[in-house]
């Protein structure tokens, strides 16, 4: 059995289209950063907290948490708090290049195992005018976006470029969690290439094929998963 350890929606789809069957049972963690801890270590950290605060209630499942983060010139672009938020945050990312952070976090809590990962994708913004942005608010769509925006939203479509994994900016990189999941001995129904919106549309993806085959000494990071400790 699987469980997601999240409400989004987006994550659903994405998992959805893998081919698996699995629950949702989503998990609150404090999302505030450290002292001194980057958004690459702050993305990961919340989706091993994700994980294992629902590991510690399901021993017989694997949980799969996902934390992702929008990142323009060092600084957290979360989940805008209103509509002014949501411009200015668009208002800052126009014609600009930022990064997109998943943490990926997968516990076994029978074999007391987690694995976690980060998926880090490049995201060029077109020039979009100040109209652009008042009309998309307006359909109340980035309120619940971390940096206020969709890349899959048809009409805004604010995205000019992407450098790496597509469905890690919509919040699930397929390419990082099944080879995650083939790690621990789990196959996809499907193939990413059948799953991930971009490579369906465009008849592939130039990054899968190096993420799936990249070593697992480069990319896991292995931790004992006790869900009756949580996580650190």
């Amino acid at each position: 059995m699987i469980l997601l350890a999240s409400a989004s929606p987006r994550r659903h789809e994405l998992l959805e289209a893998l081919g698996f069957r699995f629950a949702v049972m989503p998990a609150e963690a404090d999302e505030s950063s450290r002292p001194g801890e980057a958004p690459a270590e702050l993305a990961v950290r919340l989706a091993a907290t994700k994980a294992m605060a629902v590991a510690g209630t399901q021993h017989d499942a694997l949980v799969v948490a996902a934390d992702t983060l929008v990142v323009l010139d060092g600084d957290i672009l979360g989940k805008p708090a209103d509509a002014d938020d949501a411009a200015g945050m668009l208002g800052r990312l126009r014609a600009r290049e930022h990064q997109v952070m998943t943490g990926l976090a997968l516990v076994d809590p029978a074999a007391g195992r987690m694995l976690m990962q980060l998926a880090t994708t490049g995201v060029a913004m077109r020039s979009y005018s100040q109209a652009e942005i008042d009309a998309y608010v307006a359909t109340g769509d980035p309120l619940d976006k971390a940096g206020a925006y969709a890349i899959q939203h048809a009409v805004f479509a604010p995205v000019s470029r992407l450098e790496d994994c597509y469905a890690n900016v919509v919040g699930l990189p397929l390419c990082h969690l099944v080879r995650g999941l083939r790690l621990l001995g789990i196959e996809a129904p499907r193939h990413p290439l059948e799953a991930c919106p971009y490579a369906v549309e465009h008849g592939g993806c130039p990054w899968s094929e190096p993420i799936l085959d990249e070593p697992a000494a480069r990319w896991a990071r292995h931790h004992p998963a006790d869900p009756a400790d949580g996580a650190s």
